[in-house]
């Protein structure tokens, strides 16, 4: 059943996930879906058509446990498999990936970074040293990464990936603006591109003023 689950569902559940756990720390035990959806500026029909995608989590008359949802959500999400990931290109791009996003909170432990400079070779970023990437083949044969993020060019994005997968990864998160989506049996895909953002900021700033 899942996989007839739109992409937009698969979008939002992300959101569900962040706005629980905030509410969770604040002390929300329990929350309507109409509640849910005052948060979220969405309707209390479209969170219930969203969850009951998946089964159900809510009581009638109660609303929904906070926790026991945020947990659930996760358990969809896949939260708890902490997938062994690496990040390939430790520009500045890759060293604030490997700063500031806790992936452990998000499903994945990570455990290597690499980069094709001898420069960067053994700078430490957080608590893990930059390999360089013709170590990569050994690396993965001894620690077997799943999840691969690129923060390389677009140019040697394909180059590199081929050789990932090769190598047993099963999970793409792709800032390289190579689309890599569909390339790969049995390899996930998502392709991140950060400009769009502001592209679609722009959109909305101009149907604002051309209201």
């Amino acid at each position: 059943m899942r996989n007839e689950i739109s992409a937009s569902v698969i979008k939002r559940l992300p959101r569900y996930y962040r706005l629980l756990g905030e509410l969770s720390k604040k002390g929300v035990v329990k929350i309507s879906s109409k509640e849910l959806a005052s948060f979220l500026r969405s309707t209390a029909s479209q969170i219930r058509q969203d969850l009951n995608c998946f089964g159900g989590f809510g009581q009638q008359g109660y609303g929904y446990n906070v926790e026991s949802l945020r947990h659930e959500i996760g358990e969809i999400l896949g939260v708890n498999k902490k997938q062994p990931a690496i990040i390939i290109g430790m520009g500045n791009l890759g060293r604030a990936l490997a700063l500031h996003i806790d992936f452990s909170e998000r499903g994945c432990e990570l455990i290597g970074l690499f980069d094709s400079s001898e420069a960067l070779t053994g700078i430490m970023v957080g608590d893990i040293a930059i390999r360089n990437y013709a170590e990569i083949e050994k690396f993965c044969s001894e620690r077997e990464p799943k999840v691969a993020v690129l923060c390389v060019p677009k140019d040697n994005a394909k180059e590199i990936a081929d050789k990932l997968v090769s190598l047993g990864i099963k999970g793409f998160w792709n800032f390289s603006h190579f689309d890599l989506t569909y390339m790969y049996d049995g390899v996930s895909v998502e392709n991140v591109h950060i400009g769009d953002s502001l592209l679609r900021l722009g959109y909305a700033m101009n149907k604002a003023q051309d209201n």
